[in-house]
Order: structure tokens, then C-alpha cells, then sequence
């Protein structure tokens, strides 16, 4: 949930399932991602838009209309024009509410005629599925897209002025520590607005889950996760990029949960990931003084992940003769003192 003019601000989520894919990578079993099987029509987009609306404005938030699941800018033009437009007479209807449209999609399916297709209808921010910038990598995972198409659409994207979203994967089939974080320094040479960090999650029924139950391939252990996504959302974050998401975070209404037989996900991982990225910056804050006490201040919203989850922070952190006292500071993100 992101922050917008003093509103909070989240996704009125449109699931398209599987529909506009060209074909299907080694992860994906988009039907059960998306908990749907059926086409999404534009009725259906004016009955979820308008309970949404009803629910928005209760609770006082803000939405941007968000085109998720399937690869949206491959559907036909005419069925994506009727999806458009429907979710365009959002904006019009509830400006104060419908702050705009996003989408995803993948980065062999976007130009210039497609682009001023989105704009037209008032989409507002595209995401790219990248998930690897090894070439290796995207060959083994059946993507059929290059690491140059990246490139080339993040930067039409950009210069239509969208707000530009990449996503990336790590753990999949081929890769590796370094190839995670070779890809992480691509998509900051390209400079994107936000991006999202998904640890591979292996489903049944998919490529990745038929070698994982043969025993041809696993993925990064949860320990290897956490340093190595701590290490990517601080790459992010330094560069400005904002991660709105890390890990898959599965409903407890989806049926994706029976699903899965491998990798790391969830809320917590998210949670472990960010808090393992302040206790390696508290950390070596700490080891350059020659304090042991410290006072911080810090946000109100970034005081848990400072402490840790579970406060495992502050306790590791005790563990190395190190004690800590936060105090809230509105807008801080982590300042510390010695004492």
C-alpha cells in the first residue's frame, strides 16, 4: 500500500487469467494464480470496479485501477479497448477515489501503437515482467523473450511518460546469487519508478514442479533468500527505486496455497527480507563506533522493520552486546545516535 497526498493509497485489483500469454514459462500455472478460469468481461469490470469504489470510499483510500495476471497488452486490441474503457469511465466517475490504471505485462509485448492505446484510456503506470536479465536464465525458463527487449520497452515506456514498473525473480531454474543480483543492476541502469522482488514459488503442474519432484531442481533455501533479497531491496532502495512488493503474498481465500510444493513466500518473507536489510545497516553502523548503547529515530511505519520480525533484531543485536531505544520522528527512515 503506497502513500498519496496524505491518503493511503492501493490496487483495485482486475484478474485476467492467463489470457494474452503466448505461451507458458517454466513457473506458471496462471489459472490458479489468478483463481480464475474465465474470460474477464467488461461487465465484470464495471461490478468489481463498483464495489470497489463502494469500499474505497469507506474507508477513505485512494486506488489506481490495476490490469493483473495475463500478459494484458498481448489481448486482442478489441477486448483490451473494451476493458479500457470501462475502467476509464472509473476515472471519470470517482476521480477523488480512481487515481488512475496500471497494468503488467511482458516486455516482447509492448510498442508505440500499444502505448498510445494505454495512454489514450488513462493508464498511468506499466509494469514489465523481466524476472531475469540472463540470457541463460530466460532460455531455461521458456520466457522467448532477450534481455535487450527489456531494454528497448522500459525505455518507449518511459518515454511516454508512464510510471515504469519492473519485475524480477529469483531462484529459478539456472540461477544463481550472482546472476540475481546482475539482473537487480540491469534494472537500475534502467532506472524504474518501482519494482517488485518475487522469490520463485514452485507450483504443481509446472515445468519448475515436475523437476522439483523428480529432484532436477531446487531453489534458494529460505536463509539464501533473505540475504540475497535484503541485498537487492538495498541495491533498489539507494537508487531510489521503490520496492512495493516483495514475495508472493498468497489470500488465505486463494487456492493457490494447495498448490504450491516448494520455495519461499508469504507476508513474513517480505517482513524478514526488509528487516534483515536494517540489521546489516544497524549492524555496521554499530561496529564502527565505539558504543554499545544507541538511540534511533525513525518513522513510525519503519519502527517494526527496524526492530525485526519478532524483534529478531534487536535481539541478535543484544546477542553482540548492542542495546538500542527507538523514538518515532515523522519522515525519518533510520537515524542513529551514539550514546
Amino acid at each position: 500500500m503506497e502513500l498519496s497526498a496524505g491518503r493511503k493509497r492501493t490496487n483495485a485489483a482486475i484478474f485476467i487469467p492467463h489470457l494474452g500469454c503466448p505461451h507458458k514459462c517454466s513457473f506458471c500455472d496462471q489459472n490458479q494464480t489468478t483463481k480464475a478460469q474465465n474470460s474477464v468481461s467488461a461487465k465484470d469490470v464495471y461490478d468489481i470496479l463498483e464495489s470497489y469504489a463502494t469500499s474505497l470510499k469507506q474507508r477513505g483510500l485512494t486506488a489506481q485501477i490495476g490490469f493483473f495476471g495475463g500478459t494484458f497488452t498481448a489481448l486482442d486490441w478489441d477486448y483490451r479497448e473494451e476493458l479500457l474503457s470501462t475502467a476509464n469511465q472509473y476515472l471519470r466517475k470517482y476521480p477523488e477515489i480512481f487515481t488512475g490504471i496500471r497494468c503488467s505485462t511482458r516486455p516482447d509485448y509492448i510498442n508505440e501503437k500499444v502505448l498510445e492505446q494505454l495512454r489514450h484510456y488513462g493508464v498511468n503506470a506499466v509494469e514489465l515482467g523481466v524476472q531475469s536479465m540472463d540470457e541463460d536464465v530466460l532460455e531455461l525458463n521458456n520466457r522467448r523473450h532477450s534481455s535487450d527487449d527489456v531494454r528497448k520497452s522500459a525505455e518507449l515506456i518511459k518515454s511516454f511518460g508512464f510510471e515504469s514498473g519492473l519485475q524480477m525473480m529469483t531462484g529459478l531454474l539456472g540461477d544463481t546469487a550472482e546472476k540475481s543480483l546482475y539482473t537487480a543492476d540491469e534494472l537500475i541502469k534502467l532506472k524504474p519508478d518501482t519494482a517488485r522482488i518475487y522469490p520463485t514459488v514452485i507450483l504443481k503442474n509446472t515445468m519448475l514442479g515436475d523437476l522439483y519432484e523428480s529432484g532436477k531442481f531446487k531453489t534458494f533455501s529460505l536463509e539464501e533468500t533473505i540475504v540475497l533479497c535484503a541485498e537487492i531491496y538495498r541495491r533498489f532502495t539507494e537508487n531510489n527505486i521503490k520496492v512495493i512488493r516483495l514475495g508472493l503474498n498468497i489470500s488465505s481465500k486463494s487456492n493457490l496455497k494447495n498448490e504450491i510444493i516448494g520455495g519461499n513466500y508469504g507476508l513474513q518473507l517480505g517482513e524478514l527480507c526488509i528487516g534483515r536489510y536494517y540489521f546489516n545497516r544497524l549492524l555496521k553502523f554499530m561496529q564502527n563506533s565505539e558504543a554499545k548503547k544507541f538511540h534511533i529515530y525513525a518513522d513510525r511505519r519503519n519502527i517494526s522493520k527496524i526492530n525485526g520480525h519478532k524483534s529478531e533484531n534487536k535481539l541478535k543485536l543484544a546477542e553482540l552486546g548492542y542495546e538500542f531505544k527507538i523514538e518515532e520522528k515523522q519522515g525519518a527512515d533510520l537515524e542513529i545516535e551514539a550514546l
